[in-house]
């Protein structure tokens, strides 16, 4: 497994990282699977784990807690996510600032995620959502101050809206922010607008999630998928997107090379990238862990292919389901 680092922290991150969402919340989800994934993971050498609260209100933190426990002799990084307030996705600038995020609830948040993370200090705090609106906020600023000072947390970050890359540059520019979590696959190349170029000029780390597009880019999805009820690919796959998307994958697997994968060739057009820090990848099963953490050590795809995916770029903007 590769290490990249972290923008401007000391932390050497893992390639490709684990995303604990599916472990948490998902209705499929089975514990006793999870933590063997979890395990499998730090063995083959991922040492990045992506959480939130909002992933079964602390269940999946606590499951990383569990890990962290186990591994005292591994330098493993746990980030997690502050659910807002109001618990509106996505943010916007319909809502106020002090009603999503409050200086009190979100000491509380962290403190409650350190506990259960089981650690002294989280290593990277994210808010789940945000609207650049608010990064002029004092309130924003001394709470994050504060988080660092306090010694909650070495670093902080975002994680933006989906389909809203430039909506984060902004708080970017304060200085407060050390990593962003951006939605970056093959569909989804704006981040590299404008967003990327700010994250290299300020030494910014980048977290790219969504790299399958939920799943499509697995090669999986058909008309005729079903999900669980309350799994949240069930309402973005909807007829519409569904549609749409199937003949964008089938367009992709024209291009695929004999010897590669739909997974190998999503992941590696994202680690071609060396703005990218690491990659989020939901992995709730051992044999999912052990196919994508090998794809670190294949490299870069070659120029031309590359170039050809580059056309395949789906400019989306938000919408009702897309959350």
């Amino acid at each position: 497994m590769k290490l990249r680092k972290l923008g401007r922290t000391d932390f050497e991150v893992s390639e490709i990282a684990q995303g604990l969402w599916g472990m948490g919340s998902w209705p499929d989800s089975n514990d006793q699977q999870s933590r063997k994934a979890l395990q499998l993971a730090a063995d083959l050498g991922c040492n990045f784990f992506d959480s939130a609260w909002a992933y079964g209100d602390g269940k999946a933190d606590g499951l990383l807690g569990d890990l962290l426990g186990s591994r005292v002799e591994s330098r493993l990084y746990a980030a997690s996510k502050i659910a807002p307030l109001n618990r509106r996705w996505p943010g916007s600038s319909r809502y106020a600032y002090e009603d999503v995020f409050p200086a009190n609830y979100v000491l509380e948040q962290a403190e409650r995620i350190r506990r259960k993370l089981q650690v002294e200090t989280i290593d990277l705090v994210q808010f789940h959502v945000w609207d650049d609106t608010w990064s002029d906020k004092t309130e924003f600023h001394d709470t994050i101050e504060r988080l660092k000072r306090d010694g909650l947390v070495r670093a902080f970050g975002l994680s933006l809206n989906r389909w809203e890359p430039e909506n984060g540059i902004r708080a970017l520019r304060t200085g407060l922010v050390d990593s962003v979590q951006v939605i970056y696959n093959i569909f989804d190349q704006n981040p590299e607008d404008e967003l990327f170029s700010l994250c290299r000029e300020l030494n910014v780390g980048v977290i790219a999630r969504v790299p399958l597009d939920e799943g499509s880019l697995g090669g999986k999805l058909t008309a005729e998928t079903k999900f669980a009820k309350g799994d949240f690919r069930a309402g973005y796959f909807n007829a519409e997107n569904r549609a749409a998307t199937l003949e964008r994958i089938a367009r992709i697997k024209a291009i695929l090379p004999n010897s590669m994968s739909l997974p190998e060739l999503a992941l590696r057009f994202i680690l071609s990238n060396p703005v990218v820090s690491t990659v989020i990848v939901g992995m709730r099963k051992p044999e999912h862990v052990r196919e994508n953490l090998g794809f670190s050590d294949t490299g870069p795809l070659e120029p031309g292919l590359l170039a050809e995916l580059k056309k395949h770029r789906w400019v989306r903007r938000p919408k009702s389901w897309s959350g």
